[in-house]
């Protein structure tokens, strides 16, 4: 966890830019900042926000004042010029990526092949899974700026459409092979026992424990090389 001083988030209109500039703040408030409309600006030395350039001032507060509603509620500290204070709450739904998290968190609980490949599922699934969702997204993303006029727009369609077909469609296929395999072999996970160590009620000894086997030791995590 990022100490509260790294936490601590500063949102004000640069003096010499002129720029709407977010400072500060973990993976939590940049998250919200983003959502918010801010550009995330990544230096050697920092990580910061900005707004998109070409706003008008009005817009400017009223997106940087939307912020500091966004940031409040989710109980971000901060500090921010006045002219983006605000008294307003909003609270948001679960995101999205939140929600994809929580697989993570099924996967992590699990203690059988048949837990993590139904899991998965959520991520492979044909027609509405994360990941056709996302290739979904891709695609839509290239359809617009397919006809968009500048120049760099219809190599960023080509970029999308690469990736959304050859990008994920790769990743698709390794996780749908990995899911059959775990959703076929329906076996307990050796260092994740179901136990909770207790004892029988009945049990007259007070020093008895489990009977359960010890767990083998673990295995080594796979490293870069393993894994290309």
């Amino acid at each position: 966890m990022l100490p509260l001083a790294d936490r601590f988030l500063s949102l004000r209109r640069d003096p010499d830019s002129g720029e709407v500039l977010a400072r500060g703040g973990g993976p939590d408030a940049h998250g919200i900042l983003e959502r918010a409309g801010f550009v995330p600006v990544a230096r050697v030395h920092e990580l910061y926000h900005r707004l998109p350039t070409g706003l008008t001032p009005q817009e400017e507060t009223r997106l940087a004042t939307r912020a500091v509603a966004r940031l409040r509620s989710a109980g971000i500290p901060m500090e921010c010029d006045r002219a983006f204070e605000t008294d307003a709450l909003e609270v948001a739904d679960l995101t999205l990526g939140a929600q994809v998290g929580n697989l993570a968190a099924r996967i992590r609980r699990a203690t059988s092949s048949a837990e993590v490949a139904e899991a998965l599922a959520e991520v492979t699934a044909g027609y509405d899974g994360v990941l056709a969702g996302l290739a979904d997204v891709l695609t839509a993303a290239a359809g617009f700026h397919q006809d968009l006029g500048g120049p760099a727009d219809r190599p960023a369609a080509e970029r999308l459409h690469y990736l959304a077909v050859h990008g994920l469609g790769t990743i698709a296929a390794d996780l749908r092979t990995i899911r059959t395999d775990l959703a076929d072999r329906r076996t307990p996970h050796p260092r994740r026992s179901v136990c909770a160590g207790e004892v029988p009620e009945n049990e007259r000894e007070a020093s008895a424990v489990c009977a359960c086997p010890p767990l083998p030791p673990p295995a080594p995590a796979p490293t870069a090389a393993r894994l290309r």
